[in-house]
C-alpha cells in the first residue's frame, strides 16, 4: 500500500466507525417497563394529580424513553432524572404517540411545557433553561388537568416526596 492510500485509509477510518457504532445502538423496539415511583403535581388552585411514573435514570433508558410504546396510560408517564439541573432537549424519534413534555426545575416547579408533541419528529423540544427532570405524559394531560408553568411537582428527586 502506498503512502497516499494509507493516508486516505487513516483519514476515512474515524468517519466510518461512528456510523457503524450508531447503527448497532439504534433501538428496534420498546424497552421493558422501568421501575415506577409516585409523583404528584399540585396545581396553583391546590388540585393534586397523582401519577405512577417510570424512572429513566441511565443514559440508555433515557435514550429509548417511550419510543415504540403504543400508548401511555392517563395516570402514568416517564420521568427523566438528569441528576442535576441542566438544559434538556428532547425529540420524538421512534415515538408512536403524541406526548406532553413537562420540564421541571430542581426545586420541583414546572419551568415549561410542550403540549401535544408530534410523533416521529426529529425537531428538538427545548426546556428553555436548566431543569432537573423532564416528565413525559400522554398528550392532552396537562390541558385536561390544568397543569401550568409554576405548578409544583412532588417527587423524591426534588426532595419533596408525596
Amino acid at each position: 500500500m502506498n503512502r497516499r492510500s494509507l493516508l486516505a485509509l487513516l483519514l476515512a477510518a474515524p468517519l466510518a466507525l461512528p456510523a457503524a457504532a450508531s447503527r448497532a445502538q439504534e433501538p428496534k423496539g420498546p424497552q421493558p417497563t422501568l421501575p415506577k415511583e409516585k409523583l404528584v403535581i399540585v396545581t396553583r388552585d391546590g388540585a393534586k394529580h397523582a401519577f405512577d411514573v417510570e424512572m429513566a435514570t441511565t443514559p440508555d433508558q433515557q435514550t429509548i424513553g417511550l419510543m415504540f410504546r403504543k400508548d401511555v396510560p392517563p395516570d402514568s408517564g416517564m420521568l427523566f432524572d438528569w441528576g442535576a439541573a441542566r438544559p434538556s432537549s428532547m425529540w420524538m424519534k421512534n415515538t408512536l404517540v403524541p406526548l406532553d413534555m413537562v420540564f421541571i426545575n430542581a426545586d420541583g416547579t414546572i419551568r415549561s411545557i410542550a403540549e401535544n408533541t408530534v410523533p416521529h419528529s426529529l425537531a428538538p423540544i427545548d426546556s428553555r433553561g436548566p431543569v432537573r427532570a423532564t416528565l413525559e405524559l400522554a398528550a392532552g394531560t396537562t390541558a385536561k388537568l390544568n397543569i401550568r408553568v409554576g405548578d409544583v411537582v412532588h417527587q423524591r428527586i426534588f426532595g419533596n416526596a408525596p
